[in-house]
């Protein structure tokens, strides 16, 4: 099958390459993102591989089911990026992959814990320089902490694993209850309860429209003095300029973040040449109790081997006029765990 690969990365044709053995699939790879701009680019193609950042609203899914386009295939496990009532109704299926390493998530999740609570990445700074006071770089330990867990599908139940190895209490919220989650000993509670109890939370869970802006002035208010605030799963999870506010009041004593809700003009692009243009991002990272990256935390072997065998099924599934488990339904309303 003849598939535009969209928002190529040197390791993005690598993986998919290795997973498309014989020439499966003829892969054409694009640098540019998926809109209604670049959508011309798949002419004669009928199917389209997507990312993250990638945007396949109503008028970008027109243009490619009119140039021979049926298929979406998702190299991710969230859809928020494609309007998924659109595609049904130009019969276009949308493909992802729902779980490609849960570990990698879950660990980078505890690595920024660690990195913001020893301060970490600001004692590498200073012994590059040869100072080595520790003068500021004190922390806490994390054994007998209560952590948050917004989430609990397969990497919120990850993350709970390790930080029970830690010896944290674990507070939990989702809409279903993971009874993994709960044989850890984690308590499911009421959003209200989590927030005034936890010395840290962590996200884990889908943008829907149900979670957009979760964590905003009203929910920040609700916390202890001195939280830290974790977030690997969607950027427009939090409010970003509420959060800027609770760290100004010192409400918000940490903040870890591997995603932005305006990322997708910055990440997975070497801008350090260039001036960037958003104020609230620039803010952000002069708060020195701030740690960002930008959205690695999936950045494995294991998950770039996993994401592109599950691609390459999928589009075999679909070309083949086979059932295919990762399909999504248009009228599913609530994003699968990830």
């Amino acid at each position: 099958m003849k598939v535009a690969v969209f928002s190529t990365k040197a390791y993005d044709r690598q993986f998919l390459e290795a997973a498309n053995p014989q020439n499966q699939h003829e892969l054409v790879f694009f640098e540019p993102r998926l809109d209604r701009d670049t959508a011309i680019l798949a002419t004669g193609f009928p199917a389209v591989c997507v990312f993250v950042h990638d945007r396949a609203d109503a008028p970008t899914l027109e243009l490619l089911a009119s140039q021979g386009t049926r298929l979406i295939a998702l190299r991710c496990a969230g859809f928020n990026n494609v309007d998924l009532k659109a595609a049904a109704e130009l019969g276009i299926t949308v493909v992802r992959v729902p779980a490609y390493s849960p570990y990698a998530v879950a660990e980078h999740t505890v690595g920024l814990i660690l990195s913001l609570n020893r301060k970490i990445h600001r004692a590498h700074s200073r012994v590059r320089e040869g100072n080595f006071s520790i003068e500021g770089l004190l922390g806490f330990d994390l054994n007998g902490r209560t952590v948050g867990i917004i989430g609990t599908g397969k990497i919120g139940q990850i993350v709970g694993q390790i930080l029970k190895g830690f010896g944290c209490h674990l507070l939990t919220y989702d809409v279903y209850r993971n009874p993994a989650v709960e044989k850890l000993g984690a308590k499911y509670v009421e959003l209200s309860e989590l927030f005034a109890n936890s010395d840290i939370i962590t996200l884990h869970c889908p943008l829907t429209p149900q979670t957009h802006h979760l964590i905003n002035t009203e929910a920040i208010q609700q916390m202890k003095q001195g939280i830290m605030l974790i977030n690997t799963s969607r950027g427009a999870l939090i409010d970003t300029t509420a959060v800027i506010e609770g760290l100004k009041s010192g409400k918000i004593k940490y903040l870890g973040i591997d995603v932005y809700e305006q990322e997708s003009d910055l990440f997975f692009e070497d801008l350090s040449e260039k001036i960037i243009q958003d104020d609230i991002f620039q803010r952000l990272i002069t708060f020195p109790n701030v740690l960002i990256t930008g959205h690695q935390a999936f950045f494995t072997e294991e998950a770039l081997r996993n994401i592109s065998e599950t691609t390459v099924a999928n589009i075999s599934d679909f070309e083949q006029g086979r059932p295919c488990q990762n399909e999504i339904a248009a009228q599913q309303k609530v994003a699968a765990k990830v």
